[in-house]
């Protein structure tokens, strides 16, 4: 094995622990924040309530605001921490190739398009569960 394989491998490795304790952190966060409530606090489930305007207006419990708000923060953090990642290593090799072989630049920048849609999947997410709420 080549130090550039064992350099390659040590930076994965960090990157994979760094992951695992970003997620766990904003996991615990997220569950602290959800369960602690005022003891006094009463939750209230999803009824339909009039108004002035003869119309009803939904008022949703606000554990499940905790919870969607949450999800959407999840799937931006980690969706943008994969894109960085990815765009990271695809970036790297395509500006190989392109000095490599400058016709490839076309190419290569469609992949690091492709690597950089991931943060844009992970926003369009949290947008649809925030508009279920």
């Amino acid at each position: 094995m080549t130090s550039n394989q064992k350099q390659f491998r040590r930076k994965l490795a960090g990157f994979g622990v760094l992951l695992i304790f970003f997620i766990f952190a904003v996991v615990c966060f997220g569950v602290v924040k959800a369960v602690a409530s005022p003891p006094n606090a009463t939750v209230q489930q999803a009824v339909d309530q009039p108004s002035t305007d003869g119309t009803a207006q939904k008022e949703t419990d606000p554990g499940v605001v905790r919870f969607a708000f949450l999800a959407a923060a999840i799937a931006v953090g980690v969706g943008s921490l994969g894109a960085g990642a990815a765009v990271g290593y695809v970036g790297a090799a395509a500006m190989g190739a392109i000095g490599e072989k400058p016709e490839l630049a076309g190419r290569a920048l469609i992949f690091v398009g492709l690597a950089e849609g991931i943060a844009i999947y992970g926003l369009i997410i949290a947008i649809m569960i925030l508009g279920k709420v």
